[in-house]
């Protein structure tokens, strides 16, 4: 089984490069396809799941240093937020589903707490110096 830091590693990695292909799905392909206001929301997904891929990577290079129960949550999180936020604004954008716009801010209150929990994790840390 994978560590903590190598899972959001691998997780961060994986999101990114599906955020690049699903850019330039968007770009080349569904530009043609999509109204103006779905393919500017099919386009923020692909940004916040871009910024919070980082985010993943970043939380399993933290994790070697503040691993805890709070850094675990905070990667977690971020994860299942990837999913809700940027997931229900691509499926939103593509169906025009109402039942996607319900996904979309509990996606997004995922993302938050899990920077405000990587915070506290950061900051409820002891040092050992």
């Amino acid at each position: 089984m994978l560590n903590m830091s190598k899972k959001f590693i691998l997780h961060g990695s994986m999101f990114m490069a599906l955020a690049v292909a699903l850019g330039a799905m968007g770009s080349h392909i569904l530009e043609k396809k999509l109204s103006t206001s779905a393919l500017h929301l099919f386009e923020l997904g692909v940004r916040y799941q871009i910024y919070h891929a980082i985010g993943l990577l970043a939380i399993g290079l933290i994790a070697k240093q503040f691993a805890n129960r709070k850094t675990l949550w905070a990667g977690w999180l971020m994860f299942f937020g990837i999913i809700g936020f940027s997931g229900g604004l691509y499926f939103y954008a593509l169906t025009e589903q109402v039942y996607f716009r319900h996904i979309i801010p509990v996606g997004g209150c995922l993302l938050i707490v899990s920077w405000l929990c990587l915070a506290w994790s950061v900051l409820s840390h002891k040092n050992e110096s």
